[in-house]
C-alpha cells in the first residue's frame, strides 16, 4: 500500500558519496592515540544502511580487516552497541535482535513482540530465511520452543506472515461482533477469537474493526484486552492493536517507555533509533510531540549523555520544541 512505501526517515543515502573516502576517514579517526570519536558518529549517522555496507567493503579492500571488528576494538558500552547497530544491515539487525533474544538467560519476549507486531509480512518473511541461513534454524521452532500458551499461537499467526491485504467490508461488522462476544460479553475470553482477527486482518481493516467495535460497546479495543487478557498474550495483543493504529505511534509510546522512570531501557532505545532511523523517525517525532507534550530530542538529551547522546540525537535529526 502507499502507506507502507512512503518513508520518513531522518537518515538519508548522502549525495556525494564515495566509499574509499569514507574508509579513509573512519581509518584515520581510529589509528593512532585515542580515537576520534565524534568523527566516527558524525559521518556514519550522515550515510545510509546500504553506504555503510559499502563503506565496510572498502575498508576491507583497503586496510585488510573487518570495519565492525576494527570498531568494536576502539569503543566501548552503549556508543559501541549503537555503532554497531548502525553498521548491520537491517533485516541482519533483526535478526540477530530476534536470536538473542531467544538463546540468551531466559527469553526476552519483549523483543520478539516489538519485531514481530511491526515489521511488515515481507519484512517477517526475509527474517525468517535469513535466520534459517544464519544459524541453521527455524525461527519457528526457536521461538515455540521457547515460549507458551495463547502467546505462543499468537506469535505463531505473526510468524506466518500472511495478513491479509486491504479491507474487507463485509466482515466488519461480524469481526467486531465475534471480538465482543470473545470478552466482554462471555464468562471467561475466547482468546482464540482475538488471535484469529488481530493476527490475520489488515490494518487499514483493523482500525475499520476497532471503530466499528467502539459503537457496539462503548470501549475502546485497547481497554477490553486489558481487561479479558493478561500477561505476554495481552502485550502481544496491544503491541499489534497500536501497530495496526499507525507504527509510528506505537514506536514514540515505546520510546516514551523506554526512557521515563529512572533507569534507561537503552537496548530498546538504540533497537528502535537505529531500525527506524531510514523509515519512519519523522513520523515517530511528531507521534511523540502530540503524545507527551515535550519533543524526543529533548527527552533523549535529558536521558543520555556523551557520544552515545550525540549520535542518538543526529539519528532523532531535529527538535520539534
Amino acid at each position: 500500500t502507499a502507506e507502507d512505501l512512503w518513508k520518513s526517515g531522518t537518515v538519508k543515502a548522502h549525495g556525494g558519496f564515495n566509499a574509499k573516502n569514507d574508509a579513509e576517514v573512519l581509518y584515520k579517526a581510529m589509528k593512532g592515540l585515542g580515537t576520534d570519536e565524534d568523527a566516527i558518529l558524525q559521518l556514519l549517522t550522515a550515510r545510509s544502511n546500504a553506504q555503510r555496507q559499502e563503506i565496510k567493503a572498502a575498508y576491507k579492500t583497503l586496510h585488510g580487516n573487518d570495519l565492525v571488528d576494527d570498531l568494536k576494538s576502539e569503543l566501548g558500552g552503549k556508543f559501541e552497541s549503537l555503532i554497531v547497530a548502525l553498521m548491520t544491515p537491517p533485516i541482519m539487525y533483526d535478526v540477530t535482535s530476534l536470536r538473542d533474544s531467544i538463546k540468551g538467560a531466559g527469553t526476552d519476549e519483549k523483543v520478539l513482540i516489538e519485531i514481530l507486531a511491526s515489521r511488515l509480512p515481507n519484512e517477517v518473511n526475509q527474517i525468517k530465511s535469513l535466520y534459517k541461513q544464519e544459524h541453521n534454524d527455524d525461527l519457528e521452532e526457536d521461538v515455540t520452543g521457547d515460549t507458551g500458551g495463547n502467546f505462543r499461537r499468537m506469535l505463531v499467526v505473526l510468524l506466518q506472515a500472511s495478513r491479509q491485504q486491504g479491507i474487507q467490508e463485509d466482515l466488519i461488522q461480524s469481526d467486531a461482533q465475534a471480538l465482543l462476544a470473545a470478552g466482554e460479553q462471555k464468562y471467561g475470553t475466547d482468546e482464540g477469537q482475538f488471535i484469529t482477527i488481530l493476527g490475520n486482518r489488515s490494518n487499514a481493516h483493523l482500525r475499520r474493526v476497532f471503530d466499528e467495535y467502539r459503537k457496539i460497546s462503548g470501549y475502546e479495543i485497547e481497554e477490553s484486552i486489558q481487561r479479558e487478557t493478561s500477561g505476554t498474550l495481552q502485550e502481544v495483543l496491544l503491541a499489534v492493536v497500536k501497530c495496526a493504529r499507525g507504527v509510528p505511534g506505537y514506536f514514540a509510546e515505546s520510546l516514551y517507555n523506554a526512557m521515563k522512570g529512572s533507569g534507561t531501557d537503552d537496548q530498546k532505545l538504540i533497537r528502535i533509533m537505529v531500525s527506524r532511523s531510514e523509515v519512519d523517525m519523522m513520523d515517530i517525532r511528531a507521534e511523540f510531540r502530540k503524545r507527551f507534550a515535550t519533543s524526543l530530542h529533548k527527552t533523549i538529551q535529558g536521558d543520555t549523555s556523551g557520544d552515545y547522546r550525540k549520535a542518538l540525537l543526529l539519528l532523532c535529526g531535529g527538535d520539534d520544541a
